[in-house]
């Protein structure tokens, strides 16, 4: 390559990372934030590691009482916290943090390190809501809205919202202040509530890891594997968005940093093929929101699943199976009856890379094979597998490093430039993976408070009482339930907006799980619906950040490719509900054949619907037969014999017309 190749080869590699850190800090509020160059970025990254190595260390080895685990955890936060992020995007500038933040960063810390290093003293003081001072309650009303001022920040205001109505509903129930306070800051059903245990005790550490995973090029590995495998077929650029977006997906924790990350390489390719820019950025976003839904990961999802259920990793990893494929084979059909609509190829077999110099590789898979394989057979506690992974993460990387030192020519020995990289990567990764569990941290404290706030009011039975009671007004049980379940969705939807997988899902867990579980619905089913709905709202106008976010690479229109998103993602709108009628589709407590039966029908059936949905086979659909072909589809996903016959006939029936249709259609154009 000349000189002024590689000029321009650079300038150009800059111009996209420079494309997608704009849009990253557009539409994803985890990038959003300050700039620290020198000195003081040193500092700031220096902290951010430390609290990674401060995570890994107390969830192995720390003894200290949890509610002194937890408020230390929760200082650190509120530091790093606003040490990233401003009042406003309006506020970024390079070493700069006006005084009030840096007031707020020490108050919302100071309150929670008071706790912490007075705890031994608290414990034996403020043993009820009638033993708090007025100073006590001082402490804990700072702490609390230092907190949801950095909730503000890096969240955002859906969640914020939800607690600031259940507050005020808290104080009209008749509660006092200094019950409210007790409970929501000092007891453990509030700030320091499940999800902030259960994110001290696993999700940091798997952000962690996940940091350290990005950093060994598995990302790059997926995407070309996913070209070598479908790049050369119809439409292939598509398809390498949709397989490579469920790989990194299921790692990333992320769906508007998977959108970004796989979307800058896949969305131009889709383009260029000839997909339409809304089309393009459409599948793109669904297939990484999708990500999140794929085990045996699901974005750290599956661990935590396993301990709010209180069942093993791999029952979970089982129960995720079918209404993870029924997703991404729906979004797969799409994108292929699109290109055969379209009349698109795929990229020529000579511009792909080549399988056996991919499955060279393969050991970049070994930190996810040993973190699966410790977890599902037990063998290790979660936080422990998740260290060990991290290690392994560092082992792996260190082929990459020696092949491109030895291509570097510049002085120095090669393991003395092995380890100065190493070392660089390490740090990079614990420094991200620190900045990474700020905003699930902050997340989980508010379901927290929306949790204690539901707790102390009884609003929980309460709300179960009047869903009852509005159920016993509908004669019909099934069109009771759909209600109710169509309520939780809307719900789950406005919580979930912008919030991070692993957050979203702790907060989805204490707040709308236990409503569905009470109204009769099986418990793994009520998590799994929570979880769906509350992972789509990324692709769900009109606030779908994965999609508004795809848009922008796209340059097309951000709510025609959120309309279109959550086409290609409608298997995630139907299969929650199926499986909360009907657990089977789970493959729960069934045998061998019945699983076979579910999932072949399943298949088709998703195959009806991607019909339906596209309008074209082997030619146009008319509209009365997309009804027919849908009913049909959906049918087929109902678990039982009946509804299966019924959609065979619908779906095989307009198949057969399809195909008698287009070759008449064939036979008159060639007369």
């Amino acid at each position: 390559m000349s000189e002024e190749n590689k000029q321009t080869s650079v300038h150009g590699a800059k111009e996209s990372a420079a494309e997608m850190e704009a849009v990253m800090r557009k539409y994803d509020r985890e990038s959003a934030t300050r700039i620290w160059e020198g000195k003081p970025g040193v500092i700031v990254k220096t902290i951010m590691t430390a609290f990674s190595l401060y995570c890994i260390w107390s969830t192995l080895f720390s003894t200290a009482d949890l509610p002194v685990r937890l408020t230390a955890f929760l200082g650190l936060i509120t530091i790093m916290g606003y040490l990233t992020y401003p009042a406003s995007k309006k506020h970024v500038h390079p070493n700069m943090m006006p005084w009030y933040d840096f007031v707020l960063m020490i108050l919302g810390a100071g309150s929670f390190f008071y706790y912490c290093f007075n705890y031994p003293t608290l414990v034996k003081i403020i043993t009820s809501a009638s033993k708090m001072t007025t100073f006590y309650i001082v402490i804990g009303i700072v702490g609390i809205l230092c907190l949801a001022e950095l909730c503000r920040r890096c969240v955002g205001l859906p969640i914020l919202v939800v607690v600031g109505v259940l507050l005020v509903y808290t104080f009209a129930s008749g509660q006092n202040l200094p019950r409210v306070i007790y409970t929501l800051f000092y007891g453990t059903s509030g700030v320091m509530g499940t999800p902030v245990q259960v994110c001290a005790k696993f999700i940091a550490v798997f952000i962690v890891f996940g940091a350290f995973l990005e950093r060994t090029g598995i990302s790059s590995f997926f995407i070309d594997l996913a070209n070598s495998v479908a790049g050369w077929s119809c439409g292939g650029p598509a398809k390498v968005a949709v397989i490579s977006s469920a790989l990194c997906g299921m790692v990333s924790g992320s769906s508007v940093g998977n959108t970004v990350t796989t979307g800058s390489v896949t969305i131009p390719m889709m383009k260029k093929t000839g997909y339409k820019p809304e089309f393009a950025g459409a599948v793109e976003a669904a297939a990484s929101t999708g990500g999140q839904i794929m085990p045996p990961i699901m974005g750290a999802a599956a661990f935590l699943m396993a301990e709010y259920m209180d069942v093993t990793y791999a029952q979970v990893a089982l129960w995720a199976i079918l209404p993870a494929v029924l997703y991404f084979t729906g979004i797969f059909l799409s994108v292929h009856l699109e290109a055969r609509k379209l009349g698109l190829q795929g990229i020529p077999r000579d511009q792909l890379p080549k399988f056996g110099k991919l499955i060279k590789k393969i050991y970049l898979l070994a930190p996810l094979v040993l973190l699966v394989w410790l977890v599902a057979a037990n063998i290790r506690s979660l936080q422990f597998s998740a260290s060990l992974a991290i290690v392994i993460a560092i082992l792996v990387s260190i082929p990459d490093e020696i092949i491109e030192s030895r291509k570097d020519s510049a002085a120095g020995s090669t393991g003395v430039k092995v380890a100065k990289k190493t070392g660089s990567m390490i740090f990079s990764s614990l420094e991200a993976g620190g900045r990474g569990c700020i905003t699930v941290a902050v997340a989980c404290s508010m379901a927290g408070m929306i949790a204690g706030c539901i707790t102390v009011t009884g609003l929980a039975s309460k709300l179960v009482s009047s869903i009852v009671s509005i159920s016993k007004a509908i004669p019909n049980p099934a069109l009771a339930l759909f209600i109710a379940l169509f309520l939780t969705m809307l719900c789950c939807i406005v919580l979930g907006m912008g919030v991070p997988t692993t957050a979203n899902y702790c907060i989805m867990a204490s707040t709308c799980a236990p409503i569905l579980i009470t109204l009769g619905i099986p418990k793994v089913a009520a998590h799994f619906f929570v979880f769906y709905f509350g992972i789509v709202a990324d692709i769900t106008p009109p606030v779908a950040l994965a999609a508004y976010a795809g848009s922008a690479i796209a340059k097309s229109n951000p709510m025609k490719t959120g309309v279109n998103a959550t086409k290609l993602a409608i298997a995630a709108f139907i299969v929650p509900y199926i499986f909360s009628f009907n657990p089977t589709l789970l493959l729960m407590n069934s045998g061998f054949i019945s699983d076979a039966e579910v999932i072949l029908t399943s298949l088709l059936g998703i195959f009806g619907v991607a019909l339906a949905l596209n309008g074209f086979l082997f030619k146009k659909i008319n509209p009365l037969l997309r009804l027919v072909v849908a009913v049909g589809g959906l049918t087929l996903m109902y678990p039982g014999w009946k509804s299966d016959l019924i959609g065979l006939v619908l779906v095989g029936g307009t198949v057969v017309y399809q195909i008698l249709s287009a070759k008449k259609l064939r036979a008159t154009r060639a007369e």
